[in-house]
């Protein structure tokens, strides 16, 4: 039996909401939010869903209580219009520090001891303020963080190149947000490194960084928000954890090293961060990503 909480029912929190119950990775759904006719109204639209779907869960609704038996947690509250507004995902984070004071709160008093996944944003900086509000271990919560991006950078590069993303393998790091760089000397398609790629002429890495970097942006100024990326990201992240798959991947965790939440790649299993390798950058992207984690640290502490 697998029992998930998630917290925050704006566009995000509802496509993973349904992206669960539609894959049938959850037998227990719980739906939270501070607007509880939405939560009402989703938990009756996705009851009319269940005679037509493969698969269908028990929701429960609005009840902190319920997160005490719950396997993991999965944060999605926020303020998009903020980032709209000024294209910063810093932008969201004073009103979802108090959030994520007031949530980590009622987590902890439920008993929860389970894995926390956070997409909120600024989503490191927010994971740092969980983490304490929740007394969570650092290896049971951590955010999707760069592993959007890297989706984002998997899809650049294979379009580029005509090639399906899945051939792309590599990693955008740092933070999640406008600091976020990607580090070409991990990067490859069909194995062949992609910086070979550049230096003969076939691809601009610097153009291509910028498509990366600004591409939740060219989707929210479509349609005001992204949802389906993200969500997908947290699907990966819960998958992991149920299959104990130990797969590699960058997320938003947290790094002695610099005393704070970063965008870098753990292995994840059924413990949640099962294990942080260092992977080998050339001194510019070590540098990249110095000043990705001060700017975390600086913004956090304003």
């Amino acid at each position: 039996m697998h029992k998930i909480a998630v917290i925050g029912l704006g566009n995000v929190g509802t496509t993973v909401a349904h992206m669960l119950l539609m894959a049938g990775l959850v037998d227990e759904l719980v739906l939270i939010d501070k607007n509880e006719k939405k939560v009402a109204a989703e938990y009756n639209d996705f009851a009319d869903a269940f005679p037509r779907t493969a698969h269908s869960a028990v929701i429960k609704q609005n009840d902190y209580r319920e997160l005490a038996d719950t396997d993991i947690i999965i944060t999605a509250f926020g303020d998009i219009e903020a980032t709209n507004r000024t294209g910063d995902r810093f932008a969201e984070l004073p009103i979802n520090k108090q959030n994520a004071r007031e949530v980590g709160a009622k987590i902890k008093e439920s008993g929860f001891n389970g894995i926390l996944i956070n997409i909120s944003n600024p989503c490191d900086a927010i994971l740092g303020v969980l983490q304490q509000a929740t007394g969570l271990r650092y290896d049971r919560i951590f955010g999707t963080g760069t592993l959007l991006d890297t989706a984002r950078m998997q899809r650049a590069v294979g379009e580029h190149f005509h090639e399906a993303p899945q051939n792309v393998d590599g990693y955008v790091l740092g933070e999640h947000g406008n600091t976020q760089f990607t580090a070409w000397s991990t990067i490859h398609i069909d194995g062949i490194p992609l910086t070979q790629l550049a230096d003969e002429g076939k691809i601009n890495l610097d153009k291509l960084s910028d498509k990366i970097r600004q591409g939740a942006f060219t989707i929210m100024v479509g349609k005001g928000y992204t949802c389906f990326g993200v969500a997908s990201c947290a699907i990966t992240l819960v998958e992991s954890i149920f299959t104990d798959k130990h797969v590699f991947l960058p997320v938003s965790l947290f790094m002695e090293r610099y005393g704070c939440y970063i965008g870098y790649p753990a292995v994840i299993g059924a413990k949640g961060i099962e294990a942080i390798h260092p992977i080998k950058l050339t001194p510019a992207e070590e540098e990249l990503l110095d000043k990705s984690t001060a700017t975390i640290k600086e913004k956090t502490n304003d």
